[in-house]
């Protein structure tokens, strides 16, 4: 018998975005709304630190939780922008990027032939985990009502059997926007409870967050979507993952935070050792500054992703064929379009025919297919242009 690929490697779906992607970047002049990220560069404060941090010798390896200082930053925020006291040496760990701390977390969590809930449409790489651990994933489209998405809690409780170890959803979510409400977050805990399962929160998108106010009006300072953590007691089987990348602009400096139990954070930090050790000593320097200093350039991004928000909105709600409710946080739009039952082959039509490379719904799961994801943290001057061409396609169709 000749050598073989592990099955919890064959387990995992190559990418539909980064497929399309692939694709977008062997061409030239594309409106690159694909992938979940601003265009702006990492503010230049957060890159000094960074710089003075690797002179002053911080290019040593640190603590598999990252260093002491980092973590304290890390339950500072807590404290000050959620009421949330949080216990540095033994509740957070720092990652390598948001998604290696789902990784981490969820590898806590699962053995395998464990089932997973997972809320969708979602970023896929949170089911693609709970496949690499050999479990299985139960997917659970969230339903339109009253105009916004909300959990179907009936179909969690039907998706319930005795291998159930974790429900893992995001808030705000990628892709639809939808930020979990207090009830909806009260609901969610009380499930997890019931049936003794671990609640996981991926929380990436909390400070981009757009509650309803004046048009033009300014944020007010520390605003932030609710976090599951205001909720949960120390006790309660709750896993928040975080990442720097997308209130500071440093999606390609990965690092990450995990909050969660004691036992959970020992094991996680274990886990750390034996992956990748530890985030960079001078990217922990880099984001302690990010959280320190960067309220205010937080408050200028949600004021400029709201306008982005609106005006897509705007340009779609007088495109024929189009259905969406208000995205409440992230910075995705995530429209259904009628006709469209292959959202990929659509996708890549677009990008052949007009240059502009939106994400196809069937990446993120059960819920997602029909619909497409447009990111809406790129520049006005791109997203006028891209928007346009968006609309006279999708209405050259039908």
């Amino acid at each position: 018998m000749s050598a073989q690929v592990a099955q919890s490697a064959l387990n995992v779906p190559h990418s539909r975005i980064r497929e399309l992607a692939e694709i977008a970047m062997s061409m030239d002049g594309v409106y690159k709304l694909y992938f979940g990220e601003s265009n702006l560069p990492t503010p230049d404060y957060i890159k000094r630190a960074a710089q003075k941090a690797m002179a002053d010798g911080f290019t040593f390896y640190t603590e598999n939780a990252g260093m002491p200082s980092t973590r304290k930053a890390l339950a500072r925020f807590y404290s000050e922008i959620h009421g949330v006291e949080i216990d540095p040496s033994t509740e957070i760990v720092v990652t390598c990027s948001g998604v290696q701390a789902l990784n981490v977390g969820i590898r806590c969590l699962l053995d395998p032939g464990d089932e997973a809930i997972v809320l969708t449409p979602a970023w896929p790489n949170g089911s693609a985990i709970v496949q690499m651990a050999n479990a299985v994933v139960k997917q659970i489209p969230h339903v339109l009502a009253g105009g916004r998405y909300t959990v179907d809690f009936d179909a969690i409780e039907a998706a319930v059997t005795p291998r159930t170890r974790m429900l893992l959803y995001t808030s705000p979510s990628n892709p639809l926007g939808w930020t979990a409400s207090s009830d909806e977050q009260d609901r969610l805990l009380d499930f997890a409870r019931r049936h003794g399962i671990w609640l996981m929160a991926d929380e990436v998108y909390e400070r981009l967050y757009y509650p309803d106010l004046p048009p033009k009006a300014k944020p007010p300072e520390k605003l932030t979507a609710p976090s599951i953590l205001k909720k949960a007691t120390r006790q309660d089987a709750v896993i928040v993952a975080q990442s720097f990348s997308k209130a500071y602009c440093m999606t390609g400096w990965r690092l990450g935070w995990l909050v969660a139990r004691k036992d959970v954070a020992a094991r996680a930090t274990q886990l750390n050792e034996f992956i990748i050790s530890h985030a960079p000593s001078f990217a922990q320097r880099a984001g302690e500054t990010a959280l320190l200093w960067g309220e205010a350039a937080v408050r200028e991004m949600v004021v400029r992703l709201r306008e982005n928000r609106d005006f897509c909105m705007s340009v779609l709600a007088k495109t024929k064929g189009v259905k969406l409710p208000k995205p409440e946080g992230a910075f995705y739009l995530f429209p259904k379009i009628e006709g469209v039952t292959d959202s990929f082959a659509f996708c890549k039509q677009l990008l052949m025919e007009t240059n502009v490379g939106i994400a196809p719904g069937v990446a993120f799961g059960a819920g997602g297919e029909g619909s497409v994801r447009i990111c809406y943290a790129a520049e006005k001057s791109i997203l006028a242009q891209a928007m346009a061409r968006l609309k006279l396609f999708i209405e050259s169709r039908r």
